[in-house]
């Protein structure tokens, strides 16, 4: 025993050590704009070839926006490797998201080099983007308030007493420093998860009369209603055939679910539950996220309780034009809401215990893009078909097909039967079953449909002027 004990501090010290040397690689600490480029490009200058940084558009006040790419042939679309974002910062007084999403990248960068399989995998078979701040001008305004009202919260911690205008100024809540409305907006103090086209109104209209059920047309001039943060994330999606996605906010501790609109007005002062075709679909996602997080899955979080960790959005509370009902309605891309701290702008010594608690979460999630069915659509000579629609029987929403001919339709484990079509091709369909691991590949190749001969046989010498109505035109398609 005697022995033990004397080889204990020897074997202590060398572990508080080696811990010591992790905390201080880790760099736990809030990221100004400039610290956050730094921070980014270091990643880059580390991980050299698996890495791109590049930037989707300019804030109102001109900052970068600026996005982290992992893959094995960064900035490059491979068939059949889905592309996946996260969101981090969209409101600029939540940061824990910011914060998180510079730790992931910095995390993925050493265990790549560490030769962590499962870490390669993903960046081998995935293209990854991570935005960690959407709205950086709105964080500078959070930031500086956060440091002029570091004061003010140690003196009320200390019970001194402070004039009520100058606790007001600093955004208490009670006893509790919350920052719950300074620099939530951009510069133009406009709430960017508020300033997406609203196409959820046109899909309800669509869901009555037999209409479009997926990429719904964007509105006339859309591109003047919109900030210029709004604008890039737009542009972005445009770009990128994104499949799944998350945007990480604060204010609350739940894995958040399209749709957020509701379809019915309050009732009794309530919002009512606004499922998706893919409600099933979605809240797998939701709690995949919810019970790799280390307390989330638990539903008792900030005064609030959500059954395992999860909820629709409306259900919750009714919101038009957010940004991850617009990812489902205007691309293929599946997205949800996560809000990932009680306090928007937690201190940085809570920083390491939320990474802890997020961070197997945040890989989970990210894996949750190679399930369902992918493929490729050709035609009969092979070439890739782009823009084809996938459909699902049982499911009132398609994907398309990329530029590239490949597809990706998330799906739980079960038999489905798919069919793929294209203008001037005959549509083609297949049966599959989806199992729980990797995603089924599921390939089509489409014919050219028959030239219909449109000449019409002129009836006692007379040209038939008017022009045939087509059988398989549906609704406003």
């Amino acid at each position: 025993m005697k022995q033990g004990w004397t080889l204990l501090p020897w074997l202590r010290a060398l572990l508080l050590g080696l811990m010591g040397l992790l905390v201080c690689s880790s760099d736990f600490q809030h990221h100004r704009y400039e610290d956050m480029i730094r921070a980014l490009f270091a990643v880059q200058s580390e991980c050299p070839y698996i890495t791109r940084i590049y930037s989707i558009g300019h804030s109102a006040e001109g900052r970068h926006l600026y996005v982290l790419e992992f893959s094995d042939n960064p900035g490059i679309h491979e068939a059949l490797e889905p592309e996946f974002k996260y969101v981090g910062n969209m409101h600029g007084n939540e940061v824990l998201g910011r914060e998180l999403l510079i730790k992931l990248s910095q995390f993925l960068c050493e265990e790549y080099r560490a030769g962590n399989q499962r870490i390669m995998r993903l960046i081998h078979d995935t293209r990854i983007h991570i935005l960690p701040s959407m709205n950086p001008d709105g964080y500078e305004v959070a930031a500086r308030q956060m440091l002029g009202c570091s004061r003010v919260w140690t003196e009320t911690r200390r019970q001194l007493h402070l004039p009520a205008s100058k606790m007001a100024k600093c955004g208490f809540r009670g006893p509790e420093f919350n920052g719950y409305l300074v620099g939530r907006g951009n510069s133009r103090d406009i709430d960017l998860n508020r300033n997406f086209p609203d196409l959820n109104a046109l899909m309800y209209y669509y869901e009555k009369t037999n209409g479009r059920n997926h990429h719904l047309p964007l509105p006339d001039n859309w591109e003047q209603q919109v900030e210029p943060e709004t604008l890039a994330v737009i542009k972005w999606m445009q770009n990128y055939n994104f499949i799944l996605s998350a945007n990480l906010h604060g204010g609350a501790v739940v894995a958040n679910y399209p749709f957020d609109k509701s379809r019915d007005p309050r009732i009794r002062g309530r919002t009512t539950y606004a499922a998706t075709p893919d409600d099933k679909v979605f809240r797998k996602l939701a709690r995949t996220y919810s019970y790799a997080h280390s307390w989330m899955h638990k539903g008792w979080n900030c005064g609030d309780f959500f059954d395992e960790g999860i909820t629709n959005g409306a259900s919750w509370y009714s919101l038009s034009k957010g940004m991850q009902d617009f990812n489902y309605l205007y691309s293929n891309c599946f997205e949800i809401t996560l809000e990932l701290s009680c306090d928007k702008f937690p201190p940085a010594s809570a920083l390491p215990r939320e990474w802890l608690g997020n961070r197997e979460a945040l890989v989970s999630y990210l894996e949750q893009v190679h399930h369902g069915i992918k493929g490729m659509v050709y035609d009969e000579n092979n070439n890739p078909v782009g823009n084809a629609e996938i459909s699902v029987v049982g499911f009132n929403h398609d994907v398309t097909s990329g530029v590239d001919g490949d597809y990706f339709r998330l799906l739980l484990p079960g038999t489905y039967t798919v069919t793929a079509s294209a203008p001037g091709y005959v549509a083609s369909t297949s049966t599959v079953t989806v199992g729980p691991a990797e995603a089924i590949q599921l390939h089509f190749y489409l014919k050219p449909a028959p030239k219909q001969n449109l000449k019409v046989k002129p009836h006692n010498g007379k040209k038939n002027l008017s022009s045939p109505k087509s059988p398989l035109k549906l609704g406003p398609r």
